[in-house]
């Protein structure tokens, strides 16, 4: 394909990718995804017979699941727009199929200078331009937004360092949670995308901004009662905003985001709904986000060897109504606050990147008060985490 005659005229391509190894031990069980390798937080205490806890016993595993390979495509101009495409794939597959080939960004985008329009999967806008850098691969989860998704995204920037960026979106590997499970069916049967909105303020090394987030879901389409079937309308619908900033200079990155998150789960992060009310005849039922404070910091120093911090807060404020069973649909939801800090070192030369990573995550866990969908006496676990990693990118 690379050789010169079968090259298309007006087009380049970019190979880049990554081979990724990550090695991890925890100290407890703990809510993940991918075989551990994607850390959210400890388990509550399950008890045996004898009041010993099953979740305390340690884990640990190699993978290169997230060894990638991707290629940037530029196109011939479409009337004064630059085109340009992006598609790259890991090996992170899905459910249980890991080591399975997985698309991570596939799209096109049109850009007229001042005006451009992302049509595709990529990044999530909750996930933005200001990230954590750190060495798992939760990239600060459940306290940032973590999700690529379909979306069509318009963004301007103007020569003044503004930028205002409005997106749809869809699911499609990160789901909301729901009465099935994980599952799309919630926004498909919706028939209202997710929908973004931002503005950010970029000048000389600093990023700042604000995003509101609205996600309105379909949890059920049928309820059965007494061995009849109901054909029911239900819906929960959720508000989110965010703040964040990051500051670079040569030697360091500072990087904080704060967000009051309602019913995110298909972000990697805490929440759900409750149920406010049952019709008894038909089982249809209405529902109430649960609203959390996510809060992070992240500090990075250096240049070749580069040690950082990551802090990271997570508390359940509950619902704005009472609930009238104790069914909670989401994740984490018998959690009341989540503490994560960590500290790494890396050393990093052209191409390769090694590190080691130490993580202390302590949840606590309690009791549904149901007046307000907040968590009572609580209890904490606590999981300590190691990751060492090697990266050689290309």
């Amino acid at each position: 394909v690379m050789a010169g005659h079968a090259q298309k005229k007006n087009f380049s391509y970019k190979f880049y990718g990554q081979v990724r190894g990550d090695l991890f031990y925890n100290s407890r069980a703990n809510a993940e995804i991918v075989d551990g390798l994607f850390h959210l937080y400890p388990k509550d205490k399950n008890l045996d017979a004898d009041g010993n806890d099953l979740n305390a016993t340690a884990n640990g595993s190699f993978y290169l699941l997230y060894s990638r390979l991707g290629v940037d495509v530029t196109g011939p101009n479409i009337g004064k727009a630059v085109t340009t495409a992006k598609l790259e794939a890991d090996f992170r597959g899905s459910g249980s199929n890991w080591a399975v080939l997985r698309i991570r960004h596939a799209y096109v985008n049109l850009d007229w200078g001042k005006s451009a329009v992302l049509v595709g999967q990529t990044w999530h806008p909750l996930f933005g331009d200001v990230s954590p850098q750190m060495l798992n691969l939760s990239t600060g989860a459940p306290f940032q937004p973590f999700n690529r998704s379909p979306q069509i995204r318009y963004r301007y920037t103007s020569g003044k360092g503004l930028q205002l960026t409005g997106a749809v979106l869809w699911q499609l590997q990160y789901l909301s949670a729901g009465p099935n499970g994980k599952s799309e069916e919630y926004i498909k049967n919706s028939c209202i995308p997710e929908v973004y909105v931002s503005a950010d303020y970029k000048v000389d090394g600093l990023i700042a901004g604000v995003g509101m987030e609205v996600l309105s879901l379909k949890p059920r389409q049928q309820t059965t009662v007494d061995d009849r079937v109901y054909k029911v309308n239900e819906r929960v619908t959720s508000l989110s905003f965010e703040a964040y900033a990051k500051y670079m200079t040569l030697d360091w990155v500072i990087a904080g985001k704060t967000l009051l998150a309602s019913n995110l789960t298909q972000a990697c992060m805490l929440g759900g709904y409750a149920v406010t009310s049952v019709d008894p005849r038909t089982g249809e039922q209405e529902y109430t986000p649960y609203r959390h404070s996510m809060t992070w910091l992240n500090i990075v120093y250096g240049k070749k060897w580069k040690p950082g911090i990551f802090v990271g807060y997570a508390k359940n404020l509950g619902t704005s109504d009472e609930l009238v069973s104790e069914k909670l649909y989401g994740t984490g939801t018998n959690l009341d606050k989540l503490v994560t800090a960590g500290a790494e070192l890396t050393y990093n030369v052209p191409h390769w990147k090694f590190g080691v990573e130490y993580t202390l995550s302590s949840a606590w866990y309690g009791k549904l008060d149901k007046s307000d969908g907040k968590i009572i006496d609580t209890h904490s676990v606590s999981n300590n985490r190691i990751v060492a990693v090697a990266m050689f990118m290309f």
